[in-house]
């Protein structure tokens, strides 16, 4: 569910489309020039008490078409660890972005893999106003450059004077205009031998996963792929009547959520993994048969279907018999901690808030995510002018609206699914590496879906072993915990170093987050 016309998860509500005067531009008008605008400043930050240096560039790129006429200016920030390698075929570069539609790269470059980040306590707790910045010790930027990127219609990337917005909003476009981004800042800044990487969190893992292919096209190709919280078959996250596979596929979240918050049984309850690895074999055998027949299900199946769903999920026995077996994850974040009126995170089951409303046959708030949305947009605001140097009275859209309704395809064509794209990406770069991460209290992206995707990928079985997945017992932002965070940039280290075949040059730290 779309929350106070936020959301980061891939959901759609419909809202009217953005006209070209609500962006500052009139339609029709003439077009005025606009100029790249960049700030370049010298940083460091500190990691295990060694100082890393680096140089920060932030600023838009100007998007144009053939013609030379600008479409679009994309804010990105970008940083290089100093001193520079003279051959830049020897130092990675990965491209970073965060989902939505609608989210700036703020996310991952504040939270995850930037130099900096924003102060949270180890578990990951919303922090207290005044809020601040502190050195990222599980920074990516030992091991690779960064470049993290604003699409058009989030932080300050608009479209240009005389440009609908609208042109930017969708699957497609989307994926071309910032694969022209990719392309433009390739050739700028003399990457094109560079070994590259994509990243993207949540719909950037849709956006990732496809430019994978589209990025070929341009004539550049990835050496890896880095997804966080997935989602690459819309289907397997939709609850429209008739799709039964997202009630299949979410079960062993529920089962891991109620481990969670101490609800199993004793002999689940006493070890997370048995009681996970239950779930799946009971979520993709024997519940699923249960959903295929449908009405037709026998009704001692139906009763044993019900007694073993409230087992693995913690929830009473008569809720799940009147959900027809289908309970959906905003009813199971409403039901499981009702009897203390609190209301679980959408991102992070985890983090539970004060049920305002019992009534409700929804949620009214995420606690996984408003408390963290004030905190992001101060510290970057901060950062961005103060430290980086770049000044825009544009507002920082962290997370828009703006860009609905996002075009998800040809009507009638089904759910959107790029797994296909990336499949081909595999198959036609063979050399090509794709790490999935997932963590088990997330309700927005399941990790069994990734497993479902992952599984579907038909390439060669030799090459295989270049899909990776990695899970976390966190949510859908990973890196809000810290032993997450740090097993996430020690999973990144060592499948950047196994993706660039014969690399010379000796990456610190790798060696030791590997271990």
């Amino acid at each position: 569910m779309a929350q106070r016309g936020r959301n980061r998860s891939g959901e759609r509500p419909q809202e009217q489309a953005p006209t070209t005067q609500e962006s500052g531009f009139k339609q029709g008008e003439p077009q005025k020039d606009v100029a790249d605008k960049l700030s370049t400043t010298d940083g460091q930050v500190t990691i295990q008490g060694q100082a890393l240096k680096y140089t920060a560039t932030a600023g838009r790129l100007v998007l144009r078409d053939d013609s030379g006429k600008a479409r679009a200016e994309m804010f990105f920030v970008a940083y290089q660890k100093e001193p520079a390698s003279e051959d830049l075929s020897r130092r990675p570069i990965t491209f970073l972005f965060n989902g939505g539609p609608g989210s700036s790269s703020v996310w991952l470059h504040m939270g995850a893999a930037g130099p900096k980040r924003v102060a949270l306590d180890d578990n990951g707790s919303a922090p207290q106003p005044p809020y601040h910045l502190v050195d990222n010790e599980q920074t990516w930027l030992p091991y690779t450059d960064l470049v993290f990127i604003d699409p058009v219609g989030t932080g300050y990337s608009r479209a240009a004077p005389g440009v609908n917005p609208q042109e930017f909003f969708g699957v497609e476009n989307d994926l071309r205009s910032v694969a022209q981004f990719i392309r433009l800042y390739t050739t700028r800044y003399n990457r094109w031998l560079s070994p590259k990487f994509v990243g993207g969190e949540s719909y950037g893992t849709t956006r990732a996963s496809a430019l994978s292919n589209v990025l070929l096209e341009e004539g550049i190709s990835l050496n890896g792929v880095i997804l966080i919280s997935c989602v690459l078959n819309f289907q397997t996250l939709s609850f429209a009547k008739g799709n039964d596979i997202s009630y299949v596929l979410y079960l062993p979240t529920y089962t891991a959520v109620a481990w969670y918050h101490k609800k199993l049984a004793g002999d689940l309850q006493s070890n997370l993994q048995k009681a996970i690895e239950e779930s799946e074999q009971f979520a993709l055998h024997d519940y699923m048969t249960d959903l295929a027949a449908g009405v037709q299900i026998d009704p001692k199946e139906r009763e044993k279907a019900v007694k073993e769903l409230a087992r693995l999920t913690a929830l009473p026995e008569k809720l799940i018999d009147r959900a027809n077996l289908r309970v959906d994850p905003s009813e199971f974040r409403k039901e499981l901690l009702a009897d203390d009126r609190k209301v679980l995170g959408r991102y992070d089951a985890r983090i539970t808030g004060y049920d305002q409303d019992p009534t409700a046959t929804r949620p009214e708030y995420d606690p996984s995510y408003e408390p963290y949305l004030g905190a992001y947009s101060a510290v970057f605001n901060d950062y961005v002018r103060r430290v980086l140097k770049f000044e825009s009275d544009l507002p920082y859209e962290v997370l828009s609206s703006n860009v609905r309704p996002w075009n998800m395809g040809p009507a009638g064509s089904g759910y959107l699914n790029v797994a296909e794209r990336l499949n081909t990406s595999l198959i036609e770069s063979p050399n090509l590496r794709v790490l999935f991460n997932s963590g088990y209290f997330d309700l927005a992206t399941p990790f069994l879906a990734t497993k479902y995707t992952v599984s579907h990928l038909d390439v060669n079985p030799a090459e295989r072993r270049d899909i990776t997945q990695a899970f976390y017992d966190s949510g859908h932002m990973i890196y809000h915990h810290r032993p997450d965070r740090e097993k996430l940039v020690a999973n990144v280290a060592a499948f950047i170093k196994a993706a660039i075949p014969n690399q010379q040059e000796q990456v610190p730290g790798v060696a030791q987050a590997e271990k």
